[in-house]
């Protein structure tokens, strides 16, 4: 039987074109595809050539829901879980975008340390090396 695998998760910001900016740069990514998107929004699309991350907003003028607690909301969004291979050198990339660092922890089967962006979206850096 094949295994399934994660193609890509879609979650909506209010600038996609700044967070994929910054995806770029830290995890050395690039930017697939981006163009119109569903209900007059915008989609960026960005990642590898194998799954990737689509970054949408909606149509301008269109107001964006206040941040909130996702654990505490069923069908929340937590966070993206992202694997490297050298956790030190992606947290002092992350940390000189000026996003703090948190939550580090060492267990099997990986080290790994969290942070929020700018738009409240948390991800989980881990490593298996």
């Amino acid at each position: 039987m094949p295994t399934a695998t994660i193609e890509h998760v879609n979650f909506t910001v209010p600038d996609p074109n700044e967070t994929a900016k910054w995806l770029c740069s830290v995890f050395d990514w690039k930017i697939r595809w981006s163009g119109d998107a569903i209900h007059g929004g915008h989609s960026v699309h960005v990642g590898s050539d194998t799954d990737y991350l689509a970054i949408y907003t909606g149509p301008k003028g269109t107001p964006l829901a206040a941040k909130h607690q996702s654990y505490n909301q069923i069908g929340g969004f937590n966070h993206v879980g992202i694997v490297v291979e050298e956790l030190d050198a992606i947290e002092e990339k992350v940390k000189a975008l000026g996003f703090d660092t948190h939550s580090h922890a060492d267990y099997e089967p990986g080290r790994r340390f969290y942070f929020h962006d700018q738009n409240g979206v948390e991800y989980e850096i881990v490593s298996y090396a």
